[in-house]
């Protein structure tokens, strides 16, 4: 079997230095890319994060200070890794709510203009949760029938995470091999931003995914408590995550859509 692909889709896996999307960088990024016809290209760059590895993260993926020391920066490469992803879907393990929000972030730091929103993802860690409630490692094992050596290096998760999900669609019939549909059935909510602190409700509205306006309308909020809107902009949330409110806020102020 292969893909049934309308457009190239980009298998992807980070290794960063921690888990804090808002403020955490990448070390490694190893992608997949997968044309139509069949045809595969890979990658895998390491990066200097411009800030010191955690040991406990040294501890999982095994890149320390050293090992990025003369590697090149994100922003020096962000441009060539946003020309290789150009009208591609993403796929990856645990994407939606880390990877994609992370490599965001780290174009928005970069100054690099992507319009990640038009692409769309397939996580293969939320198929694999609605179906059998397992991880990667586990997954590579159930589906592949193969121990997943190296894990948690990029480019080991990275094809591991594609067999699996080529593995999901030969073992499910309920699956569609399509990508809108698979970007569909792996996503948990319709995010606004990356980060999913707004989200769209079954009309299509957006409303706040988090804190004490939870489940209202964002517009509204915005109208009746003005500051939230401050609160969020000068607060700990990511770039993506204040620039989809903004855009928000400027819409609601000049009346368009």
């Amino acid at each position: 079997m292969k893909l049934n692909l309308k457009n190239p889709i980009v298998f992807f896996d980070l290794e960063t230095t921690g888990i804090n999307i808002n403020t955490d960088r990448i070390v490694e990024i190893c992608y997949l890319k997968v044309y139509p016809n069949g045809n595969e290209e890979s990658k895998t760059l390491r990066i200097n994060p411009e800030m010191h590895i955690p040991e406990s993260s040294s501890a999982i993926h095994g890149i320390f200070d050293a090992d990025v020391v003369d590697c090149p920066t994100f922003k020096s490469v962000a441009k060539n890794i946003a020309n290789d992803i150009e009208g591609c879907d993403l796929a990856g393990f645990n994407s939606n709510r880390f990877d994609i929000p992370v490599l965001a972030e780290e174009f928005l730091r970069a100054d690099v203009d992507i319009d990640m929103t038009r692409r769309k993802f397939v996580d293969v860690q939320v198929i694999f949760h609605k179906l059998e409630q397992r991880t990667l490692s586990a997954a590579y094992k159930f589906y592949c029938g193969k121990n997943l050596e190296d894990a948690h290096t990029a480019e080991a998760d990275t094809r591991a995470t594609y067999e699996v999900l080529m593995s999901q669609l030969d073992r499910y019939e309920e699956l569609k091999n399509d990508i809108a549909f698979l970007s569909n059935y792996s996503s948990y909510n319709k995010n606004v931003d990356f980060a999913g602190r707004m989200v769209y409700d079954d009309n299509g509205t957006e409303i706040f995914n988090f804190g004490k306006y939870k489940g209202m309308s964002v517009s509204e909020v915005l109208k009746k408590d003005p500051g939230y809107y401050s609160w969020i902009v000068n607060s700990d949330f990511t770039l993506n995550t204040k620039a989809m409110l903004t855009k928000i806020r400027l819409r609601e102020l000049t009346g368009t859509r």
